[in-house]
């Protein structure tokens, strides 16, 4: 990796939990030139505005996160010990604690970047996916009910999922632990 590439790859690392927490329209760059310690000309010297900055800082944190559920999902034997496992990320990954970033860029770019609410999409999609994958190997594996519909199922966690962290973001994270604790309890029932 280049010096270039290095310093580009830092200021989105140093950036990427700043935009998660205060949105790409409350991040300034006075945030992100004090979070990298680099004058501006340093920042706009490796970057052509501030919503490449958001744009590359999102893919960061889609990443970061999608390594992390794909490493708890390795770990699991069966369907329910990957989709437990994969909850728990959720459930104890202190990033949690600033909003996924699904969420949380998904809910500024809806009405005002297409471009960005087109990533944030495809993210989605991804997170389904996961979840779709568990479910529906788990029913090719004879662990799981074939009553289920993977599809409506995947959705419904994600949507789940994503609304537990909107709740423990302003309640508190006890609404969080209810929310997942409630999908493992439905889970349990297409346990065969």
């Amino acid at each position: 990796m280049s010096k270039a590439e290095r310093t580009r790859q830092f200021i989105i690392e140093a950036a990427a939990p700043i935009i998660n927490k205060k949105g790409m329209a409350g991040t300034s760059m006075s945030d992100i030139m004090e979070a990298t310690k680099l004058a501006k000309g340093g920042i706009y010297g490796n970057f052509e505005s501030k919503e490449e900055i958001c744009m590359e800082a999102f893919m960061y944190l889609r990443s970061q996160l999608a390594n992390k559920l794909d490493l708890a999902v390795a770990k699991g034997k069966s369907a329910q010990e990957k989709l437990f496992n994969l909850l728990d990320v959720y459930k104890n990954d202190q990033s949690m604690m600033e909003g996924c970033p699904i969420l949380n860029f998904g809910t500024e770019a809806d009405d005002t970047n297409p471009v960005m609410k087109e990533q944030v999409k495809k993210a989605a999609y991804s997170a389904q996916k996961r979840f779709f994958n568990i479910i529906e190997e788990g029913i090719q594996n004879n662990e799981l009910s074939k009553d289920i519909n993977p599809e409506v199922l995947s959705i419904k966690i994600f949507a789940m999922v994503e609304g537990g962290i909107l709740c423990g973001k302003l309640v508190g994270n006890q609404q969080m632990a209810i929310v997942l604790d409630s999908i493992k309890e439905d889970f349990k029932r297409y346990v065969l």
